[in-house]
């Protein structure tokens, strides 16, 4: 019962600070956290961030929790996700102030899930690490479908390839997220001299070592499939215009020349910049090429519906990936289509904020692929398929890995060159090679274009920005991880039973006032 018990009046706490010092706090443990993701890797700061705004909390009104949530979640979102500023200012052809304050707008409202976490937090539930993390998981789960979701910066993709890690394949990323937090909690709880907090700390962290002897996949006994990744490095303005179209196919024609031969030839997403329709004599030309030497290809290309659009009397374009050659076919098409990317939420009211992107065909005239699609099949292997942002869904890959032999993922991280986006994006295909247990193909139009093992370890690695083919040999893998079997119900029940648990001890409403504690 003592663990769940709420600290004593007259403990010192961080409720002796005036509150706007405690936002002002809270803000900046939201700003620190972006740099224990890549390319930073500071992993540690993912201990300590949380454990900032658990520190904040302490004796706080439920209204006073939320504007300290509120600050810290500002603080995460704007700079945890200030490369959308490349695609807006750069690619959006809006003006620096404009989409600094784009950016604000959306910290802000991201910030609503930070600042309904603290309040419910301090409203319904004991002062205790058993509170603070489960309700942390639920409100990081609910990032991945409120909205139709934006499931970035959590707290267990600091842990990819770190100490963590291994509860990735038991309970998935919220698996790792929650063991972090706790413990980040739990480290508060220890300095505040509650020493019995050392022994569940250790045993999640033996947990982790523990964990690294289970094993749930193994490779086949088929020879590997020998892979080669073209990384065309077309620049996202030059990218969609007509004009440069005849270069974007011949620059990837060119390229591939020397691979046909290899068992599979990937293109990265769109890499063919126009609808199956208007360029048939191009992709019969590939695949025949492809066909002479026994090679399969798989492309991404916006793919166009002719008897889907007559049906629903309205053009229907998917982002798909496209697969023919020898022994190969499929088509998948993206089911997580990226708002202000792929289309346009409220487009007609927001002609004058992005008015580029209105005329950009990739990012208003996309339609969202329906659910359960086969996997590709190539040479008699299954390849289960993650368009660009989907893989940022870990129950919508797990979904598509259950039936797979390897995982193909394409992408254009063109949009956010020279920023931490991209590397962000791969640490997420790192956690989901870890969670499913399979291998991961992934094509990029300008990098990062990698292989990523069944134990989520980059194997080899593309150069950025440059127009290079990546060439690798993969095992298809057999089995199901504790993960893709059950997906994130155990977690979710985990977490869901230790706050009922706790209800027995929720606190009693504080009435500070605002006034008081300025």
């Amino acid at each position: 019962m003592s663990q769940f018990s709420n600290k004593k009046p007259n403990q010192k706490n961080a409720s002796n600070l005036p509150l706007w010092l405690i936002s002002a706090i809270a803000l900046i443990a939201g700003g620190i956290f972006s740099l224990a993701l890549a390319p930073y890797y500071y992993w540690w700061l993912a201990l300590i961030s949380p454990a900032i705004l658990y520190a904040c909390l302490q004796q706080r009104s439920a209204p006073q929790a939320m504007l300290i949530g509120w600050c810290y979640g500002v603080g995460l979102w704007f700079v945890g996700a200030f490369w959308l500023y490349t695609s807006i200012h750069e690619y959006g052809d809006t003006s620096a102030a404009v989409s600094v304050l784009l950016i604000a707008i959306m910290a802000s409202i991201m910030a609503l899930f930070s600042a309904l976490q603290a309040w419910v937090y301090r409203r319904f539930f004991p002062e205790t690490p058993l509170t603070f993390a489960p309700i942390w998981i639920l409100f990081e789960w609910a990032k991945t479908w409120v909205f139709t979701g934006f499931p970035w910066l959590f707290v267990g993709y600091a842990f990819t390839e770190r100490v963590l890690d291994q509860y990735a394949p038991l309970f998935g990323v919220f698996g790792v997220s929650f063991v972090a937090v706790t413990i980040a909690c739990g480290l508060v709880e220890i300095i505040r001299r509650k020493w019995f907090w050392a022994v569940p700390i250790a045993v999640l962290l033996v947990g982790a070592w523990a964990a690294s002897f289970a094993v749930f996949v193994q490779p086949k006994a088929a020879k590997p499939l020998r892979v080669s990744l073209v990384q065309g490095n077309i620049p996202q303005d030059l990218k969609w215009l007509t004009t440069y179209q005849d270069r974007t196919l011949q620059i990837y024609h060119d390229l591939s020349a020397p691979e046909w031969g290899q068992d599979l030839v990937v293109w990265p997403e769109s890499s063919i910049p126009m609808p199956q329709t208007a360029i048939e004599p191009f992709l019969n030309d590939i695949t025949q090429q492809a066909l002479a030497k026994h090679s399969a290809w798989v492309t991404g290309i916006p793919y166009y519906d002719e008897a889907g659009s007559i049906k629903a009397k309205k053009p229907l374009f998917y982002n798909a990936l496209m697969a023919s050659g020898d022994h190969t076919s499929g088509l998948y098409q993206k089911q997580r289509l990226v708002p202000f990317g792929e289309y346009v939420p409220l487009a007609g009211l927001l002609k004058w904020v992005l008015p580029s992107l209105q005329n950009d065909a990739s990012a208003g005239g996309f339609t969202a692929g329906p659910a359960g699609q086969q996997p590709l099949s190539v040479k008699g292997h299954n390849l289960g398929a993650a368009i660009c942002y989907e893989v940022a869904y870990p129950n919508l890959t797990r979904l598509n890995a259950e039936h797979s032999d390897f995982m193909i993922t394409v992408s254009n991280d063109a949009w956010f060159t020279g920023t931490a986006g991209p590397w962000q994006h791969l640490q997420m295909v790192q956690m989901r090679a870890k969670e499913n247990g399979r291998w991961f193909i992934r094509a990029t139009n300008t990098g990062v274009t990698a292989f990523i093992n069944a134990q989520g370890h980059i194997v080899e690695q593309a150069p950025l920005d440059k127009a290079f083919v990546l060439r690798g040999e993969l095992p298809a893998y057999t089995g199901q991880t504790l993960y893709n079997r059950l997906g994130n119900y155990p977690i979710l029940i985990w977490c869901v039973l230790l706050l009922l648990v706790s209800l027995r001890y929720r606190p009693r409403q504080i009435n500070v006032s605002y006034k008081s504690r300025r």
